[in-house]
């Protein structure tokens, strides 16, 4: 389902090459709160379906990608572990751009000027579809976390702290 009067990004278009259906979904962009909880919230979606990007270097010097639930914390050590790496760190914001393509809070693991491995939060799977960055800040896409894997050919797995959605639950 593709909105006719949406702005084409790269990320959409590259969706539309390979048929891949989507949802794209537009919020007003608010410069002091860059945040997916921020888009989650005026798209009505629960947190839990809006996945953010965030790019990280292990310690070999490899880039690579994860996405995870735009109110959850990355653990660094589950996320270093799921990359192969001893060690991560998220990547300076000046980098960001000439690394991606992207700037901070429209940045989407599809589209990026080079593709990275990349990882998903494994509670994606719990959904029919999930909303990421579609390339361009206040514009999000939704689509199946399948779909999106099996694009990017990214793996599911656990990638954040758990403590956040222990007191979540009460």
């Amino acid at each position: 389902m593709k909105k006719a009067n949406s702005p084409k990004t790269n990320a959409l278009r590259l969706l539309d090459a390979v048929n891949i259906s989507y949802a794209v979904k537009e919020y007003p962009v608010d410069e002091a709160d860059l945040s997916a909880v921020h888009a989650a919230k005026f798209l009505d979606l629960p947190p839990e379906r809006i996945f953010k990007t965030l790019v990280l270097r292990g310690a070999s010097g490899a880039f690579f990608v994860c996405c995870i639930p735009a109110a959850d914390e990355l653990d660094l050590k589950k996320t270093s572990a799921a990359a192969g790496e001893k060690s991560s760190a998220l990547i300076p914001l000046k980098d960001l751009l000439p690394l991606t393509g992207y700037v901070r809070g429209g940045c989407s693991p599809l589209g990026m000027k080079k593709q990275f491995p990349t990882f998903i939060d494994e509670t994606a799977e719990l959904f029919d579809s999930i909303g990421i960055s579609a390339g361009e800040r206040g514009l999000q896409v939704l689509l199946a976390p399948g779909d999106l894997a099996r694009y990017l050919g990214a793996r599911f797995t656990d990638l954040t702290l758990k403590s956040r959605r222990v007191f979540d639950a009460f």
